[in-house]
């Protein structure tokens, strides 16, 4: 499968020639790859960005790179005294889920430094992992896997701590998507004598104006996009029109 096999094309195929499109199609993963939300202090406009690239790139499968949450009012770094309460704060967090879960109800999702949040400090506080909830039952969101790292096509897909996507690939010898860093987007290649790998940075969802986004208001511009993988072979960035 190709680009070549885009929206442009596909609806002028009919009868057995758009059955055989189909079906070619899935028996390859198009994996839609969203970046960083940090809800609540997401941009409302990534949501629909995000819809428009599954459709456009006909994906048929979905990877939620990290950092859910934000978690801001309970950081380890100092808060805003005049942001919402911790628990206001998941309330509303709660509602721009319940719109992501909506349209991306099967799912991947990476676990990310901010969504650990909750547990860390359980584990500050002492309190025993058998009093925390777990992610769907909090967010309402039974259909998602959320787990720590995930290969699909021999691709790595992680958050990004520890390194972004370039230093895992050339670590790992193998393609890695991350998010993490939000000021980056770039798909990357490393080619040798006998590999060729790729490595993606997809950008976020976050909305810089949001007082949880000020330590950063100096930084670089965020970049505002999702990503694509297709058969592990293609990667593609899709950045929002800012």
């Amino acid at each position: 499968m190709t680009f070549s096999d885009s929206n442009e094309i596909r609806p002028r195929l009919k009868g057995n020639k758009r059955q055989a499109f189909e079906n070619l199609n899935k028996k390859e993963r198009r994996i839609l790859i969203i970046g960083d939300l940090h809800a609540p202090f997401v941009l409302p406009e990534y949501l629909e960005h995000c819809k428009q690239t599954y459709a456009n790139y006909n994906c048929n499968q979905v990877i939620f790179i990290g950092d859910i949450l934000d978690n801001h009012a309970f950081s380890y770094h100092e808060p805003d005294p005049n942001g919402l309460s911790a628990g206001n704060e998941l309330i509303k967090a709660k509602k721009y889920i319940k719109d992501w879960y909506k349209e991306f109800p099967v799912a991947d999702v990476l676990i990310g430094n901010h969504d650990r949040m909750a547990s860390r400090k359980a584990m500050t506080g002492g309190v025993p992992s058998a009093w925390i909830k777990s992610y769907n039952d909090v967010l309402g969101t039974p259909k998602w896997n959320w787990c720590e790292t995930i290969v699909y096509d021999n691709v790595l897909f992680e958050h990004g701590e520890g390194g972004q996507a370039a230093r895992k690939a050339q670590n790992n010898m193998m393609s890695s998507v991350c998010g993490h860093t939000h000021t980056s987007a770039y798909v990357q290649w490393f080619v040798g004598k006998k590999f060729k790998v790729f490595a993606m940075q997809v950008g976020c969802g976050v909305d810089s104006t949001s007082y949880a986004a000020a330590y950063a208001r100096n930084f670089k511009k965020q970049a505002i996009g999702c990503g694509v993988v297709i058969g592990g072979h293609t990667a593609i960035n899709s950045l929002m029109n800012l």
